[in-house]
């Protein structure tokens, strides 16, 4: 058993007594209540994956206790009810309201655990549906072969397998949800829900309900933290937090639970905390925007996204990956990059990153049917002047010995490649094949200043 909680709510304490004992020999973790005022607390502060409810129970019966969870809202868990006097019409009731099974008493050890069995396997079904349905995004793996992504991968596996909170900094559009699911997969808790909050898009006043869930006496409403219980929480955007709300995150991290809004009792939090930004976490820390302590929470392992432009080398890879999405997913008919379009996107700089690549590749592919993407329609798409021939090779060049005519050569085609990448000197070692240390020297031998290339 992988220590699944089951909640047994039934009046008749030698049936929860027994029940507990079994279950408890079977792996599972039990916890059991008398009454339907004693099964709604539970599931209200630390809500079990499975209950197990007796029908017939004094004052609230669990048919009218199954149809409040039904109306008014509960976690998602399998419930399967139980009754010593069931008739067709009670099963068929429970079954509508969303009940799973329905078992009569005296209960027979046997069917009940291999019904509780199908009922946690069925859950756990729905939830890598409902997983694998929100993992359906246009990049869903760590795509490339550059030195820059195998170090990446890397430094996420050994981040996996701990359970610590994980600050993840990146450029906007460079990957940084992408990065967290390729955690949270790799990650012990991977067959567990992951639910990624965007804050920046949440308004203010509804971002403590989004986060921590709402109470009234008429039921409740889980938030991000009990929809992700067991998994991955990703708080991106977290730089967009507003005071309060930080206060109460803070207050959540350090306490291990947290208060719905409007609740009167703590719920125990169950979750790993990625947290993702495109700010300087530090500069509004300093500038007061941000709470240190909370900072500091956050920032157990830090964890940073490179910018397309650190590893241009992999935009072969990324545009392969993107064409068979759009062709697949979007049934959009598929073109082929010629070797100069491919150059042409690699002497991009790529200011949106990777989410800015895979905008270009879809509008391509919407907008023309050619069979070939050229050069000339890269630039167009990306507003870049056509290019310019590099000028004629001076005839000094010929007249002098070989070397020096060597050294003039690339002498000019290092300064034509640094104008197009704006001085940017790793996107240019990735154009010429060299690193950036045999580069720099090649430079320095040349007489040439990146900077200088970079204000023209």
């Amino acid at each position: 058993m992988s220590g699944e909680r089951i909640l047994v709510v039934d009046d008749e304490p030698d049936i929860r007594r027994l029940v507990q004992e079994i279950l408890e020999d079977e792996g599972y973790r039990v916890t059991t209540a008398e009454n339907a005022a004693n099964a709604r607390s539970q599931v209200k502060t630390s809500p079990p994956d499975l209950v197990l409810l007796d029908i017939w129970m004094p004052g609230t019966d669990g048919i009218v206790l199954l149809k409040e969870w039904a109306t008014t809202g509960r976690p998602e868990m399998p419930v399967v009810m139980m009754s010593g006097h069931g008739n067709i019409e009670t099963a068929v009731e429970a079954t509508r309201l969303g009940a799973y099974d329905f078992i009569e008493k005296p209960v027979s050890m046997a069917k009940l655990l291999v019904t509780l069995s199908r009922a946690l396997q069925a859950e756990s079904l729905r939830k890598e549906n409902l997983r694998l349905r929100s993992g359906m995004h246009a990049q869903a793996d760590l795509i490339g072969t550059s030195g820059v992504m195998q170090t990446l991968r890397e430094d996420i596996a050994r981040i996996a397998n701990t359970d610590t909170w994980v600050l993840i900094t990146g450029e906007p559009g460079s990957g940084k949800a992408v990065a967290a699911r390729y955690l949270h997969r790799r990650s012990a808790r991977g067959d567990q829900p992951f639910v990624e909050v965007s804050l920046g898009a949440i308004p203010v006043a509804n971002i403590a309900v989004q986060l921590f869930g709402s109470e009234s006496d008429d039921g409740f409403e889980p938030g991000s933290f009990e929809q992700a219980s067991g998994g991955t929480l990703l708080l991106d955007e977290i730089g967009d937090l507003d005071p309060a709300t930080q206060a109460q995150l803070l207050n959540a991290l350090e306490e291990g639970r947290f208060m719905r809004v409007g609740g009167k009792q703590a719920v125990t939090m169950n979750v790993r905390i990625l947290a993702a930004t495109n700010q300087d976490l530090e500069k509004a820390v300093a500038e007061g925007r941000f709470r240190e302590d909370l900072y500091y929470r956050l920032n157990v392992l830090p964890l940073r996204i490179p910018p397309l432009r650190e590893h241009v080398d992999d935009i072969d890879a990324l545009v392969e990956f993107y064409l068979g999405w759009f062709t697949d997913h979007e049934h959009l008919h598929r073109r082929t990059p010629t070797r100069d379009a491919v150059t042409a996107l690699k002497h991009h700089l790529w200011p949106g990153n990777i989410r800015e690549l895979k905008n270009l590749i879809q509008r391509l592919l919407i907008l023309r049917q050619d069979e070939q993407i050229e050069a000339g329609e890269i630039r167009a798409a990306l507003g870049q002047a056509p290019a310019q021939t590099p000028m004629a090779l001076p005839a000094s060049l010929f007249d002098g010995p070989l070397r020096e005519a060597r050294d003039g050569f690339e002498r000019l085609y290092l300064e034509y490649n640094l104008e197009h990448t704006q001085g940017n000197v790793t996107a240019m070692a990735e154009i010429a094949g060299m690193e950036r240390t045999h580069l720099y020297r090649k430079m320095k031998s040349l007489g040439i200043n990146p900077k200088e290339i970079k204000k023209r």
